[in-house]
């Protein structure tokens, strides 16, 4: 059968009778009248030269051939939509969707976006920042940045920038007090709280305990949801934070903080590159993986704090 034979038209509403088992209930989700849902039927019944629905007085039910067939036609209508969004996505080539946490956007991402820009002029970058891992498909995102360890099911992941762990604060912070890694317990210490609910996420015991000192209680502390407000505090000299190399990179090279003690930890997150295997196909997507790629081949933040 050629497929430009196939009446679309007719398939959609057989597809939409069958889901809601009702003509009228079909009809006001195409928009359509139940009796433009029904001629279409009759005519698509007359095209394959069989019965799709049994008709009762009161219900409808579907023959054999029909329940058969609606799986394929179900994953040929998602693949039509696919062959459209193809299209229209050659049409706004130039738009990338990129979603990332609110920490590395402000502090790793923006401060270096102009980089891409010479790259790709005609670049549109659209970030969403957000804590939330993207729902590609909801969302609209080509390709997202992640903090984690890189589990994500589904999705392609590529680790982009590995970090330490260390203490930062304003440079006036220890004036007149020696600088040891105990001395931090007579400071109000910042916490970044955006991976609290992960156990094995960096946080102020896994760097004491490297340290050597023991975690004690009662320690003036002030807590934020992102690192990147954490060290705004750290550079408004409200206490110490735990700063993560990527995120507090372009502040100590600025001189707006300094680390006081040598003491920084390697740690199993990391940032990835997220995407679904088929976004690699686009070449802004391809374009701004390599880009990263570059950004980080030079020496990790690690390497640089």
């Amino acid at each position: 059968m050629k497929r430009s034979l196939l009446p679309l038209n007719a398939l959609r509403a057989f597809d939409a009778a069958a889901r809601h088992m009702s003509f009228k209930h079909a009809a006001d989700d195409l928009a359509v009248t139940p009796a433009a849902i029904s001629q279409q039927i009759r005519s698509l019944e007359d095209f394959l030269g069989v019965d799709l629905f049994r008709r009762t007085n009161r219900s409808l039910v579907l023959t054999d051939a029909a329940q058969l067939s609606l799986g394929p036609l179900k994953e040929g209508f998602e693949k039509l939509e696919e062959a459209v969004d193809i299209i229209t996505d050659s049409i706004t080539s130039n738009v990338l969707r990129v979603s990332v946490s609110p920490s590395f956007a402000s502090k790793w991402l923006v401060p270096r976006i102009a980089g891409f820009y010479e790259r790709r002029p005609d670049a549109i970058v659209k970030i969403n920042a957000t804590m939330q891992v993207a729902d590609f498909q909801a969302e609209d995102v080509d390709v997202a940045i992640r903090y984690g360890l890189g589990n994500y099911d589904g999705l392609e992941s590529e680790e982009l920038l590995r970090e330490t762990i260390f203490p930062v604060c304003a440079p006036d912070m220890f004036d007149g007090e020696a600088a040891t890694p105990c001395a931090v317990l007579n400071h109000t210490l910042i916490h970044d709280d955006s991976t609290v609910e992960d156990e094995s996420a960096p946080n102020w015991t896994m760097w004491l305990k490297a340290a050597g000192v023991s975690p004690p209680e009662g320690v003036p502390a002030l807590h934020f949801n992102t690192n990147a407000l954490a060290i705004e505090a750290a550079v408004a000299g409200r206490g110490i934070a735990l700063a993560r190399s990527a995120i507090a990179e372009e502040d100590i090279k600025a001189g707006r903080l300094i680390t006081p003690f040598g003491e920084a930890v390697p740690i199993d997150f990391a940032h990835y590159i997220v995407y679904p295997k088929e976004k690699i196909k686009n070449e802004r997507v391809q374009d701004f993986i390599e880009w990263l790629r570059e950004e980080t081949s030079g020496g990790a933040a690690s390497e640089e704090a």
